[in-house]
């Protein structure tokens, strides 16, 4: 692990990682000359990047979305109806029952396309999910005017995080591990 690109932070600052934290990274740190960022010349999608992860968070008990079909999906209740029927489900590409967390896993434009806002929301009011460890890739490379360009997605994630979990005015529902890879 030593000289690793795989890192994270965990929010709110003032709570100790969970118990958990450090077998997920490990998966990450398993898997990272696959999914690396920071070695790789292009970046995988994330789906690629979760298809590498998932023995691994298998063998931690998380259910994984296999593939795009609805059967493939994982889903987390938002509202409930008659008959206690979910009348609302978010997808999200992982979830670990026992520690009631959810998994995102993103990539390529993860910052410039907005995916970690819309993480931090949906998570926000899904049942069960009281940890949301949100992958993201450090760098994100990409062309802008004939020149490549580098967004440091990781580093921008955490300030994101930093302002929502420092500030007097937001209290989130649950708690946050960034990780990225």
């Amino acid at each position: 692990m030593s000289g690793s690109g795989v890192r994270f932070s965990t929010y709110p600052r003032t709570d100790p990682p969970p118990g958990f934290a450090h077998e997920l990274v490990n998966v990450f740190y398993l898997a990272e000359e696959l999914i690396s960022t920071r070695d790789l010349k292009k970046g995988l999608t994330s789906d690629a990047v979760l298809k590498h992860l998932t023995p691994g968070l298998q063998s931690l008990g998380f259910e994984v979305e296999l593939g795009k079909r609805k059967d493939q999906k994982i889903q987390r209740p938002v509202f409930f109806g008659e008959n206690g029927a979910p009348t609302l489900k978010y997808e999200i590409d992982a979830y670990q029952p026992e520690w009631h967390c959810g998994l995102e896993v993103e990539a390529g434009r993860a910052w410039m396309g907005n995916a970690v806002y819309r993480d931090l929301i949906q998570a926000s009011v899904m049942v069960g999910v009281d940890w949301l460890c949100l992958a993201v890739p450090n760098t994100y490379k990409y062309r802008s005017s004939g020149r490549e360009s580098i967004s440091r997605d990781y580093d921008n994630t955490c300030a994101v995080a930093d302002a929502l979990y420092g500030h007097s005015r937001m209290k989130l529902s649950y708690k946050l591990v960034v990780i990225g890879y």
